[in-house]
């Protein structure tokens, strides 16, 4: 289970940081260095599930909501992928209005 946690950690530093040797190297090293710190601890070791739990929360996290700017005269050009997670604005468009959902109210001005 870790293993797999480690591997999509890697893989998401990977998409995340494509391009961007330094940053990349720097991600891969820290990875690297929080596995082998709980690497001599016991599976049964009650701290090993939440640091999973995180490493697979990270790796969405990385995957899906960073997004790496690379400055072009006066603007910058995004290096947006297939995996990156991209809102619909709903919230936005709505203004300052009230919603109900289900006859509740759940979000007002």
């Amino acid at each position: 289970m870790s293993l797999q946690a480690y591997r999509h950690l890697m893989r998401a530093a990977r998409i995340a940081f494509e391009g961007d040797s330094r940053v990349l190297t720097a991600a891969r090293e820290q990875i690297r260095t929080r596995f082998r710190e709980k690497a001599s601890l016991p599976a049964s070791d009650p701290s090993i599930a939440p640091a999973i739990q995180q490493a697979e929360e990270l790796a969405i996290f990385l995957k899906s909501n960073v997004v790496q700017g690379r400055r072009e005269g006066d603007t910058y050009k995004l290096r947006i992928h297939e995996h990156t997670e991209r809102g619909d604005n709903d919230s936005i468009k709505l203004g300052g209005q009230t919603i109900k959902m289900d006859g509740k109210r759940c979000c007002s001005e």
